[in-house]
């Protein structure tokens, strides 16, 4: 081939083309010929995810070639994205998408030389047939070859997948494996990469169970299922069938950790613990999920606290969830979930007040803490927006909307809700309540205001806090008859 041949024939810029099935993206080259020869650059993550590929992290590099013209090879479906190009010649290349969606059996052909190559998305039958000799078949992977891996295959004679080879395959040799895999109607379709939800038993947990449901490509996990402070965490699972992990799992015993065993304990669930999760996302491209908390700041501002206003906790509690903040911002695919004041199944502020109410109990108050309530379905109702919606990864406060309040307001409105007397409840300042406490107490932010403008920019409208109060109370049977 001569010089102006190679410009002619490879000198497209780098450019990207859909296919019908989604996420299958082809893609044109650059390739620089001269007298010598040709060079192009098969991969280069800056450029290619600058121009829309996803930076899918590939770790192997394998090559097939193929002596004779005819060569026919697939249909395979691996867990795994691939980035298939040719070195040398040309194939005829068939995708078959055996996803479980509404795209499944969905068919896409095209010719590759080395002037062409294509992403192939996990789940996506690859398939080819040579039509040069000496082709040599490059694919790079995100994942190694395992047996225990989930693999889907299609047979490569399929009627239904109708795939129009340019050598019929009646002519060429096929292995005899790929003409026993199954017909597409035969097929079980490969379910997406797995959630996995993890403090599954607490407050969140319970409240994300409810929301995303008992499908099999979401998992649920207790400490007892998954110790996530275990060093021998990253061998736990095989962490590349996992795309989103939510970790709802904490240490929140806000004055226990102001002792020495709370402390310790802390900052291991709350730091240790995360950069394990953190660690592994970043290895395997998975999404993680992570909740904080109001408790990162130190209340001192005249003002609701934003995204990326900077971290200034007081307590110790506070001091690991801002270090883990800063570790979950490692990772590539994030979204922090930022809280205050967490209403949800089990003990909580909410309840304790109803009981007083209806034991007829007269209490004393905080009202010098100003914020919001969060209530847990609504944080599980928020992640999932954020995950369905394929928003911005980063930080996001997500807290009920309406007019700051106090605690001490909190609780008359319970009292007033729940058929009582508000007036029973006093107000009184931090320092008077904790007064005499024999144990240590945090330091609490008197300012937990968190601003919902991002979010609600993402599309997520949180709902009135008063109305989500009155949704609560009723509930639990404390609404007056």
């Amino acid at each position: 081939m001569t010089v102006p041949e190679a410009d002619a024939m490879f000198g497209k810029p780098l450019a990207s083309a859909e296919t019908p099935i989604p996420g299958l993206l082809v893609w044109d080259l650059p390739v620089h010929g001269d007298a010598r020869g040709w060079f192009k650059e098969n991969w280069q993550r800056e450029k290619m995810t600058a121009a829309g590929l996803p930076d899918f992290g590939p770790v192997q590099n394998n090559i097939s070639f193929n002596d004779a013209v005819g060569t026919t090879r697939g249909i395979h479906a691996e867990p795994w994205d691939k980035w298939v190009s040719v070195a040398t010649g040309r194939i005829f290349g068939a995708w078959v998408d055996l996803r479980e969606g509404p795209t499944f059996g969905a068919v896409y052909t095209a010719e590759l030389d080395p002037s062409r190559a294509i992403f192939v998305p996990r789940g996506v039958g690859n398939a080819y047939q040579t039509l040069a000799p000496d082709t040599a078949y490059v694919y790079l992977v995100n994942d190694h070859w395992s047996p225990d891996a989930a693999y889907t295959f299609l047979n490569l004679a399929d009627e239904t997948s109708a795939v129009d080879w340019p050598i019929p395959l009646a002519d060429v040799e096929i292995s005899a494996k790929d003409l026993a895999h199954p017909r597409l109607a035969d097929v079980v379709p490969m379910r997406p990469r797995k959630t996995l939800v993890l403090g599954a038993n607490g407050q969140l947990g319970r409240a994300l169970r409810a929301e995303l449901g008992d499908e099999a490509s979401v998992e649920y996990a207790t400490r007892a299922d998954l110790d996530i402070t275990s060093p021998d965490l990253a061998s736990a699972r095989r962490w590349r069938d996992y795309g989103v992990i939510v970790n709802a799992a904490a240490h929140t015993a806000v004055d226990a950790a102001e002792t020495p065993e709370g402390r310790a304990h802390a900052w291991k669930a709350n730091v240790a613990a995360v950069a394990g999760l953190a660690r592994i996302c970043t290895e395997n491209g998975i999404t993680l999920v992570h909740v904080s908390s109001d408790y990162v700041f130190d209340g001192t501002l005249d003002r609701a606290y934003r995204e990326d206003d900077p971290e200034c906790p007081l307590g110790v509690y506070g001091q690991t969830k801002a270090a883990g903040d800063q570790v979950v911002t490692t990772v590539p695919r994030h979204y922090i979930v930022r809280t205050s004041w967490v209403i949800g199944e089990g003990r909580n502020f909410v309840r304790t007040m109803l009981s007083l109410a209806q034991r007829g109990v007269d209490p004393s108050v905080v009202d010098d803490q100003t914020g919001r309530l969060t209530f847990t379905d609504d944080i599980a109702r928020g992640i999932r927006h954020l995950l369905d919606s394929g928003a911005p990864h980063g930080t996001y406060n997500l807290t009920s909307a309406g007019e700051p309040t106090t605690w001490a307001d909190v609780a008359r409105r319970v009292y007033e809700l729940s058929g009582h007397d508000p007036s029973r409840v006093t107000g009184t300042t931090t320092a008077a309540y904790f007064a005499g406490a024999t144990s240590p107490v945090a330091p609490r932010p008197a300012n937990s205001v968190l601003d919902l403008a991002k979010i609600t920019a993402a599309g997520f409208e949180p709902p009135p806090q008063d109305e989500r109060l009155t949704d609560y109370v009723a509930r639990e049977g404390g609404a007056p008859a």
